[in-house]
């Protein structure tokens, strides 16, 4: 009972309420994360590579999509790890997927309440793990598996490590600083580096000590970070080819071209030699990637899935809910908090504090307005900047209110608040916060008018409530507000600016609201990738604009879904509804390859990886995937399929219908290996009895 109570209480120099307060954050944030965990679904390509990585070690260590470990996946093994690592320990489910990104969420909340803390005292701590917990793309994203959990948590790890590096000049704090941002590049490569020019440049203004110790700390945790961070890219390069699957992304079997090449510089359109182009390659309308026959979908560099520009994106349908509630909150409160301690000594803690987080915030801005954003849960690397900023305005208005002197009362020289303008600026600018905070909520939720149609109208209602509490404390000379109602006022200011923003979080726990593990997405939301809104909403609940493709659905995604269920492929739609059992009719033919086995290596070769995913995925077994995820990969060649029919590791190879698992990407761009092996499967291999095969799917027996 004593260690109980002891959990519960606060740290000595913490307020009583502050841990308590703290737990009920965190159970709060386990409970949104946690609520749909059996029916959170499987992404889309990744959770067949989660099943390989369970059931086959050398699969686990070079992130392999079938359990052969012929080719990888096109992101680096240490993104669906944890996913691996928890299915091989309770079994392949969608929870047991989804379980490492909910602790991974609680332990991002928690260390948000010490960043907080830091910056600008407990309550500041308090705001910021509940803001960041109850950021509507948070709050799906760590429902759902998907790799953006590990990086999200690894990189506000690495804040709060670098934060104590930035108060105390220790190298050991930058350090592990670095150590995190490597951990955040295995989840999603160049993504994590995003916060490098922030960490930078906030420690070379604003850290104790000399210049020249201060870029000696840099460099130091500048190569245990690059160390961190490719230590799985050279893995890869140093293994030889022989000995390890082929890399995903890249058509010439590199890492490097996958990693900084296909998820890295092709997003701005900077074609690096060896990397797949994409749907996602800006290259824009014309380009390399440009539509055409068998194109796919490509949308012009810079756009987002809704189908806006540039920064506009930031702010429009798609992302402005998910992201965007907190941009007036953020903004004015560091623009105000920079100008307050305009005189402070270069080392102060809490405008460095702020230089940080709002260099994070205009470098993630910057780099997603440059690319086409693929899934809205990229946004969430915007969380942790926009909750700490947010979190520290509402204190630092609190403050200058509380501060300010009653009419008539004298201002001692050892008050709180700030002599002046400054003292003034302070005391307005709580009021300031709300009204510019209300306005843009009020908009955004305006934008969604069948989406609970009652939030608008609550937010103005609580903020004309305490906005008259607010100004009237903030008037210089005026008669002050009793501390009762003053408080009162705050709490509903406070309810009236977070308002929005959770009650969309909130609405993770109906499955209509709570996206999906191919794209996370919460409340009210525009035009997305596989949103499963665009069906319309459930009878009795409010609706919310359709999701899909700008223009509508590629062709082979149409194709994909249609071929769902008997027909073979994914069950439900390829966005995240997969499922991890086999229809009767793949049954039919896992159980006819598996006695027909006759000792070959793989039960059957596929020509997409949609194809052989929901066989791998329900059992297991050795299928072998042609083509990579985009189908132009040269992997297999048709001289190795013959070699391993020369050999007997092969005997069947499943045909796929025309286009299956391309998903957007221009096929033909490395030869037409995969088509070239059904021309040649085709011609010398013999067909098995259609009462075998699985919809329009062929089956053939080889050698």
């Amino acid at each position: 009972m004593t260690s109980a109570f002891r959990f519960w209480r606060s740290p000595e120099g913490q307020p009583a309420w502050a841990r308590p307060a703290l737990l009920a954050v965190a159970a709060l944030a386990a409970v949104l994360y946690a609520w749909r965990i059996r029916d959170s679904g499987f992404a889309l390509f990744y959770s067949v590579a989660a099943k390989s990585m369970s059931v086959s070690w050398k699969a686990f260590f070079y992130g392999a999509l079938d359990p052969g470990a012929t080719v990888t996946i096109d992101k680096l093994a240490g993104s669906f790890a944890p996913q691996a690592i928890s299915a091989r320990i309770f079994g392949y489910h969608a929870w047991s997927l989804t379980l490492p990104q909910v602790v991974e969420g609680v332990i991002a909340v928690l260390v948000m309440y010490r960043i907080g803390r830091r910056l600008a005292g407990p309550a500041a701590g308090l705001l910021a793990a509940g803001l960041f917990g109850l950021t509507p793309v948070v709050a799906s994203m760590f429902g759902h598996p998907m790799e953006d959990g590990l990086l999200t948590m690894a990189l506000v790890l690495a804040a709060d490590a670098f934060q104590r590096a930035l108060l105390e000049g220790r190298l050991r704090s930058l350090l592990l600083s670095g150590v995190w941002i490597g951990v955040g590049f295995q989840a999603k490569m160049m993504q994590a580096w995003m916060v490098l020019p922030a960490m930078a440049l906030t420690y070379l203004v604003a850290a104790p000590g000399p210049w020249r110790r201060r870029l000696g700390h840099l460099g130091a945790a500048g190569v245990v970070m690059l160390a961190a961070s490719l230590s799985w890219v050279a893995l890869y390069e140093l293994t030889p080819d022989a000995w390890r699957p082929y890399v995903d992304g890249s058509t010439n079997n590199s890492a490097l071209a996958m990693v900084f090449g296909y998820n890295g510089f092709d997003r701005f359109g900077l074609h690096v030699p060896g990397a797949v182009e994409s749907m996602f390659t800006g290259a824009g309308p014309g380009g390399a990637n440009a539509g055409g026959p068998g194109g796919g979908f490509e949308p012009p560099a810079g756009r987002g899935m809704g189908g806006e520009e540039g920064l506009a994106k930031l702010f429009g349908q798609r992302y402005g809910t998910q992201i965007g509630s907190l941009y007036p909150l953020a903004m004015l409160g560091l623009v105000a908090g920079i100008v307050a301690r305009g005189r402070a000594p270069r080392t102060d803690p809490e405008r460095a504090g702020l230089l940080f987080w709002g260099l994070w915030l205009v470098t993630v801005a910057a780099v997603f307005s440059a690319i086409m954003v693929p899934h809205t849960a990229y946004m969430a690397s915007l969380a942790p900047p926009l909750a700490a900023l947010s979190a520290s305005a509402l204190v630092r208005g609190w403050r200058g209110l509380r501060d300010r002197p009653a009419a008539g009362a004298a201002q001692p020289e050892s008050a709180a608040a700030p002599p002046g303008w400054r003292g003034r600026a302070a005391a307005g600018l709580l009021p300031v916060l709300v009204v510019a905070e209300v306005v843009w909520a009020v908009y955004l939720s305006l934008r969604f008018p069948d989406f609970l149609p009652w939030l608008p109208w609550a937010i103005a209602a609580a903020a004309l409530l305490a906005l008259p509490v607010l100004v009237a404390a903030a008037v210089p000379r005026a008669p002050r507000p009793r501390r009762a109602v003053l408080r009162a006022a705050m709490v509903l200011a406070i309810a009236a600016t977070v308002a929005a923003p959770s009650a969309w979080a909130a609405s993770v726990l109906h499955p209509h609201y709570g996206g999906s593990a191919f794209d996370a997405s919460a409340g009210p939301v525009g035009a997305g990738f596989g949103d499963r809104r665009g069906a319309g909403p459930p009878e009795g609940l409010p609706g919310a604009p359709g999701g899909g493709f700008p223009g509508g659905e590629p062709p082979d995604v149409r194709r994909m879904v249609a071929r769902g269920g008997p027909g073979g492929g994914f069950g439900g739609g390829p966005f995240g509804e997969t499922s991890e059992t086999l229809t009767a009719d793949q049954r039919r033919l896992d159980d006819y390859l598996v006695a027909h086995r006759d000792g070959a290596r793989y039960l059957a070769a596929a020509t997409s990886w949609s194809a052989a995913a929901p066989y791998i995925m329900a059992t297991g077994r050795p299928y072998l995937p042609m083509g990579g995820f985009s189908g132009s990969v040269p992997s297999p060649t048709l001289a190795g399929v013959q070699r391993l029919v020369a050999r007997g590791e092969l005997h069947y190879v499943l045909l796929s219908g025309a286009g299956e698992g391309r998903f957007g990407f221009r096929p033909g761009r490395t030869g037409g290996t995969t088509t070239a092996i059904a021309d040649w499967v085709r011609a010398d291999c013999a067909a098995v009895p259609d009462d075998v095969g699985v919809g329009d799917q062929e089956l053939y027996r080889c050698g």
